[in-house]
């Protein structure tokens, strides 16, 4: 299966690790360009959390139009697997962005994986409105 990994940046080290797992089980994944450059060691992680907390993220967002990109590997996905980590002292953080990936393989009728429970988070409704599979942690189960 090809499976797009949705999650926040700060994630990226677990996304390299669950991308290894995943492509250990046979799957094939894609991964948000910037976790890319983070993993190959092009970009500094602490450089992107210091653009957010100068709220200049968008700008690089923009500039490498990351949004759309980002959507075009979901549309060659059969899944997407969103990993919702603890984060901001939200039990399995889902952010806007990766809520609206979620939103976006809904209405391709992509499978949605979510690696933890759906957080207590106002839009929690419309998360199980999409029916995300809860996988708790084991990779496992997306089939």
């Amino acid at each position: 299966m090809k499976i797009t990994i949705c999650s926040s940046l700060a994630f990226s080290k677990e996304i390299g690790e669950i991308a290894e797992k995943l492509k250990s089980l046979g799957h094939e994944v894609l991964l948000p360009a910037t976790s890319e450059k983070i993993l190959a060691g092009l970009i500094d992680a602490s450089q992107i959390e210091k653009e957010k907390q100068e709220g200049t993220a968008s700008e690089r967002s923009i500039k490498n139009n990351a949004i759309v990109n980002h959507h075009k590997k979901i549309e060659l996905s059969d899944a997407i697997l969103a990993l919702n980590y603890d984060k901001n002292g939200i039990k399995n953080y889902v952010g806007g962005s990766v809520f609206l990936e979620i939103g976006f393989a809904f209405v391709l009728g992509k499978k949605i994986f979510l690696l933890n429970n759906i957080p207590d988070v106002s839009y929690k409704d419309e998360i199980v409105a999409m029916q995300p599979t809860i996988i708790n942690n084991d990779l496992n189960k997306i089939k």
